[in-house]
């Protein structure tokens, strides 16, 4: 098994609090509201919500995508910080054991945020993983975060 890391940081207007309640944790009723043309729900299937918890995604019809399962590894609203673990569906097909994601937000001195994130991608025995399909699965995480940051651009009492 190989580790492929890969850190990133994005700038936003958006303050980390507000990001963090909107992405995280309000994410189940919100997102599937805010992009129902590509989410159809999220769902608790293990756990309280916290950490040790299992949610599902469900995709909307025509998106291409299997339900995933996802594992909550840390949720911390005081230094907004989240880490899950993708451990179950089609974005591992049959390369990867598993692939995690921590995000961070810290303020920005004009106000807004500072998101670090940073993701491991756990490769099954000799397979490979390639630079195409980790940018794909990146493009597709950022227009769900762009999406968000828009909202609530539009609605400055949204998650305040």
């Amino acid at each position: 098994m190989g580790v492929i890391t890969i850190t990133e940081e994005y700038t936003s207007p958006i303050p980390p609090a507000r990001l963090f309640k909107a992405l995280f944790l309000n994410a189940d009723n919100f997102l599937p509201k805010l992009l129902p043309q590509v989410l159809k729900s999220i769902e608790l299937v293990q756990g309280d919500g916290g950490a040790g918890s299992v949610k599902q995604m469900n995709f909307a019809e025509g998106i291409g995508l299997g339900p995933l399962k996802h594992r909550i590894d840390e949720i911390n609203e005081e230094t907004f910080v989240y880490h899950y673990t993708l451990i179950e569906g089609e974005d591992l097909l049959g390369k990867l054991e598993k692939v995690s994601h921590e995000t961070k937000f810290e303020p920005s001195p004009d106000g807004g945020s500072i998101s670090k994130i940073t993701s491991k991608y756990y490769t099954l025995d000799d397979a490979a993983i390639t630079e195409d399909e980790i940018k794909a699965s990146k493009e597709k995480a950022m227009g769900m975060y762009k999406a968000v940051e828009g909202y609530l651009l539009q609605n400055p009492d949204a998650y305040a």
